[in-house]
């Protein structure tokens, strides 16, 4: 009978200590949980702030340099945020699908850069903030062969040059 006490005894003993977890005490209380953390979102006035905030391309309709709807709202957005960072430069490169001439598409994509670089002129960004390019077919974002490819490809990008003076 002693063995069987001493052995109820021990089972016991050792479940009081096995665990210490109490759900209601805080143990991180004092402790600086936020230690290290990366702030979220894009940094303010950065590439990735331009496209999260406002979009940095628009598209064109085949052969076409005129801007849609679409387009303005984009560009409308790209001046509101030029604004806000009045330091800021960009680039604005126009962009073909692949048919047609490469001399053609160099043309068509200078175009298409003016376009947008003139409605941003007309919604009060400094011109001399912006400089044009175009890359003509040279630098598609899918190189497939396909309509949806050719949609995308046809297009004017607008790229942060640089924020300080």
């Amino acid at each position: 009978m002693m063995k069987i006490a001493g052995v109820f005894a021990s089972v016991a003993l050792l479940s009081a200590c096995a665990s210490n977890n109490n759900p209601d005490i805080d143990t991180t209380a004092g402790a600086d949980t936020n230690a290290g953390a990366q702030p979220v979102g894009p940094v303010p006035g950065s590439q990735a702030d331009l496209e999260n905030s406002a979009g940095h391309r628009v598209f064109f309709a085949y052969d076409q340099y005129t801007l849609t709807p679409q387009a303005q709202s984009t560009l409308a957005k790209q001046a509101a945020w030029l604004k806000e960072y009045p330091e800021a430069r960009v680039m604005v490169a126009g962009n073909c699908d692949e048919r047609g001439t490469r001399e053609y598409n160099l043309a068509l994509g200078a175009r298409r850069a003016e376009a947008a670089k003139s409605y941003l002129v007309s919604l009060g960004v400094d011109a001399s903030r912006i400089t044009t390019v175009s890359y003509g077919k040279e630098r598609p974002i899918d190189p497939r062969s396909t309509e949806a490819a050719w949609s995308l490809n046809r297009n004017s990008t607008t790229t942060l040059q640089s924020v300080g003076a």
